[in-house]
């Protein structure tokens, strides 16, 4: 294993932390009961632990035990609270969904989808930095609006939106604010309430908890409860048909608990390797523009283009060494410039070229030395077989 390269990719996933991985492993085989087939001891004792779980995602972002609804990650409930909030809005009246054009495909897609249905979908640019214009915002949301969808997050530029200033807007209009929080649950500290935020997505193996496991909130205080978008069952209160995982689900509770202990003393020791990650590559030479606003980000996210270098060059070229991404998980067999960087306004060539490094719980410092090190030579190569002049890109 230690001739892998080092793993700078934790925004498209982490590694399941061993506490997490431990709390797990009794649902696999003694505790194997499923938690909906009635009052037997095995379906008990995997109910309990399951509402154990849901009390510890509903911990982790100040909500009630209640509102927690398990899905089998972010994306299932971005479908579920968009789609399925922009319907139940629209039985009084309302059929708006305003939503950023950073946002993740699985917004973007059932934003799409809902337009097709005859919504009217709002879909808002982002400035510069990756921000939204609260000015801009406050326009497009009246008392027509269903539904606002904004990311707390960017998954790709690690931006982090204005939540408590839109969901004061979404209530004094009326309407539901959703915010996909998968990248942030865990990282940064969100209160559903503080926020005045409605609905909200997770997804556990964000944030060193399982695959295929991830929640829905609905506060009881939602302008409207959504419509379930499949059928077939009666379980999550009729919004999510189907035998939960209870293996899943106690790993997502599990990894929900320990991200609460962790989250202030891992953002500062995130921070610090970025920022030295960020200084190696200044102490370079090399010229680079930083994708996003640097203060309102992600602790661990540092997207950056080198100019003249094409991101999946670079990635090829450091693969054995260093293994980080040119764009979100979800887009990565497209050969595309990053929408979410030509969203920036700086043009093809800054989006053709940017490159993403997600630092994590397990990073190192010498990891950290090591693999800038690599870039670094990499860019310095790449540059010489292109002849490209090492001039900054215009902001």
């Amino acid at each position: 294993m230690s001739n892998r390269p080092i793993y700078l990719d934790y925004q498209a996933t982490t590694p399941v932390d061993r506490s997490v991985l431990e709390a797990m492993l009794p649902f696999f085989t003694e505790v194997f009961g499923n938690a909906h087939s009635g009052e037997h001891p095995f379906a008990i004792e995997a109910s309990d632990a399951i509402e154990i779980a849901r009390r510890q995602v509903a911990d982790l972002i100040g909500a009630q035990r209640r509102e927690i609804v398990f899905t089998s990650g972010a994306t299932e409930a971005n479908n579920l609270l968009i789609a399925g909030g922009t319907r139940a809005m629209a039985r009084h009246g309302r059929n708006r969904l305003v939503t950023l054009e950073t946002e993740h495909k699985s917004v973007l897609e059932v934003a799409t989808g809902l337009a097709e249905e005859g919504f009217d979908i709002r879909v808002l640019p982002v400035e510069s930095d990756g921000i939204v214009d609260l000015d801009r915002m406050a326009a497009a949301i009246d008392d027509s609006t269903a539904i606002v969808s904004v990311m707390a997050a960017n998954n790709e530029i690690g931006v982090i939106q204005p939540l408590a200033a839109i969901g004061k807007m979404c209530r004094a209009a009326g309407a539901g604010f959703h915010v996909d929080a998968a990248q942030a649950a865990g990282k940064i500290p969100l209160n559903v309430l503080d926020l005045s935020i409605d609905l909200m997505s997770l997804s556990a193996h964000k944030f060193y908890g399982p695959k295929g496991v991830g929640a829905a909130f609905i506060s009881r205080k939602a302008p409207s409860r959504p419509l379930p978008i499949s059928r077939g069952g009666g379980q999550e209160n009729g919004l999510r048909p189907g035998t939960l995982p209870t293996a899943l689900c106690v790993g997502m509770g599990a990894a929900c608990e320990l991200a609460a202990l962790k989250i202030d003393h891992e953002a500062v020791q995130l921070i610090a390797l970025r920022d030295r990650f960020l200084a190696h590559l200044v102490a370079a030479d090399l010229t680079f523009d930083v994708n996003g606003d640097l203060t309102h980000r992600l602790p661990g996210n540092l997207n950056v283009t080198f100019l003249g270098v094409d991101a999946e060059a670079l990635l090829m070229t450091i693969r054995n060494q260093v293994a980080a991404a040119s764009g979100s998980a979800c887009t990565a067999q497209s050969l595309d410039p990053s929408y979410v960087v030509q969203a920036l306004g700086f043009g093809d060539a800054r989006a053709e070229g940017a490159v993403r490094f997600g630092f994590g719980r397990m990073t190192t410092v010498a990891e950290v030395d090591t693999a800038a090190a690599a870039v670094i030579q990499a860019v310095r190569n790449l540059r010489r077989v292109s002849y490209a002049p090492e001039r900054a890109i215009s902001a």
